[in-house]
């Protein structure tokens, strides 16, 4: 049975509350992942972390502390899955809506070796169109993405995919979705679930992370942004062959 996290600010309470709730009516174990909050680190572990030159090669703009501390709070739970001798947990951020169809989608995943795959998201686009797709619930399909879509809100993530992450992620420069799109970047595996079992609650529209104000983008930001999205459908084509299969994950039926 694979355990939950999910990862909640020390301030955040009433999310906390309502994801205990949440958690607490499924079959599965979970723990509270405490999430970082960046202005608590000193200055060795953010340079650790975060680097404003990796970040101005990779991103339009410099992140703000909460998607730094954001990214740090999903690799601590890489870390947290390393050591607790798991092959696989699911992560989740406690600002999530959870769908009737979550329980089998995870109990479906369970069944899959995670030596064939890193990661596999639980939230994709209401319009996503699959590179390739193999059935996985009676209502469920696992599938390869055309472009990995960016959220990072729930995911089953594996032993290997943390080795890699942690490994080609410290310092990171972009925030921790925009990083999982860049797949080949880390030889990640990422497969995702259709329809999505996981969406955002009404407690995202309060997000922990923008609760800093940020200037309004400048035309050298816009441009930047727009090479970069450029580059970055050009790389994704080319790669994207090299992509797992879902079929191939699938235990033999």
């Amino acid at each position: 049975m694979l355990p939950i996290v999910y990862i909640n600010l020390d301030r955040d309470v009433h999310r906390r509350e309502r994801m205990e709730a949440l958690l607490g009516a499924l079959p599965f174990p979970y723990r509270r992942l405490p999430g970082v909050l960046w202005r608590e680190l000193d200055a060795a572990q953010q340079s650790h972390l975060y680097s404003p030159d990796v970040n101005a090669r990779q991103f339009f703009r410099p992140l703000v502390d909460g998607e730094k501390g954001c990214y740090a709070s999903h690799l601590r739970a890489c870390e947290y899955l390393l050591d607790s001798g798991r092959p696989a947990m699911v992560v989740l951020e406690d600002d999530v809506a959870l769908d009737d169809g979550f329980a089998d989608v995870v109990h479906a995943i369970a069944t899959i070796s995670p030596d064939r795959w890193d990661i596999i998201k639980l939230y994709s686009r209401n319009d996503e169109r699959p590179r390739d797709h193999c059935p996985l619930t009676l209502r469920h399909r696992l599938v390869s993405y055309q472009r990995v879509p960016s959220m990072n809100n729930g995911y089953v993530l594996s032993r290997s995919g943390a080795v890699k992450l942690l490994a080609g992620r410290r310092p990171f420069g972009r925030p921790v979705d925009v990083d999982v799109r860049y797949w080949w970047e880390c030889d990640l595996r990422v497969l995702g679930v259709v329809p999505s079992v996981v969406g955002m609650g009404a407690a995202s529209e309060a997000s922990s992370i923008w609760r800093e104000a940020r200037p309004r983008r400048t035309w050298s930001e816009r441009w930047r942004r727009w090479v970069l999205q450029v580059d970055y459908s050009i790389r994704n084509a080319r790669y994207r062959a090299r992509q797992v299969t879902p079929g191939s994950c699938l235990p033999p039926s």
